[in-house]
């Protein structure tokens, strides 16, 4: 078994980079509360942490994690508290000013819908449950691209599946009002992992466009191709 010296010594660095370098931001935070402009609702993929990826301060995202970055819809909220109840914090208490749903390539949960296996213990029921919120976009898929390569058909699936959690945010009411009147705007994100790129979705085009472009100079070596790894 792995040890947690790795975190023990990387919470040191934080002290030394926030609790000591920039103390007056923490001690704004603790004295002020937090003020986030931005409601994240992200996967619980190890490799996908909003905050590093945008390279956020503290107390700028309000994140919400889960299996495939899913939103319940309002008929659902109560079922599946846990995300819908940070969700009205965000919006109705901290009054964040955008929502993004943040996708990602490689997306294990993804997959896991698109093999659609009966769950055979009590563990795989529970994650089917949630993912059957997106199985709406598992269908499209299938419906528009049957013969496509499992890789193309996932990742279909893993941006399909974002459009369905900002039309299932649209649901709740105390969201949808903030839309209809400028106080709050929706955002669809997806982190490209194997290139290295930020794709937003536009809905005049109707597909995900290159937000943020990959310009280094890097090339796609073993390093890149063994951290991408299927997980949820």
């Amino acid at each position: 078994m792995r040890d947690v010296k790795k975190f023990v010594r990387g919470f040191r660095r934080f002290q030394h980079q926030y609790l000591e370098n920039r103390h007056a931001l923490f001690e704004r935070l603790v004295e002020e509360g937090q003020r986030p402009r931005a409601l994240v609702i992200a996967c619980c993929d190890s490799r996908c942490d909003p905050a590093l990826l945008t390279d956020c301060d503290p107390g700028d995202m309000f994140v919400v994690r889960n299996v495939a970055n899913l939103v319940p819809p309002y008929t659902q909220a109560m079922s599946f508290a846990a995300t819908s109840s940070a969700m009205a914090f965000a919006v109705r208490n901290l009054e964040v000013e955008h929502v993004i749903v943040m996708g990602h390539a490689r997306c294990g949960g993804i997959r896991t819908l698109m093999a659609n296996h009966p769950p055979t213990c009590a563990e795989e029921a529970l994650i089917t449950q949630w993912l059957d919120i997106a199985e709406e976009a598992r269908l499209q898929v299938l419906k528009e691209m049957p013969d496509s390569p499992g890789d193309t058909q996932a990742r279909a699936c893993e941006q399909a599946s974002v459009l369905i959690s900002l039309e299932n945010m649209l649901s709740y009411p105390w969201i949808r009002s903030r839309v209809e009147e400028g106080s709050l705007a929706l955002h669809g994100w997806y982190f490209d992992m194997e290139n290295g790129e930020l794709l937003q979705y536009q809905a005049e085009a109707d597909c995900f466009e290159v937000l943020v472009a990959n310009n280094l100079e890097t090339s796609r070596d073993s390093t890149l191709e063994q951290m991408i790894m299927p997980g949820i």
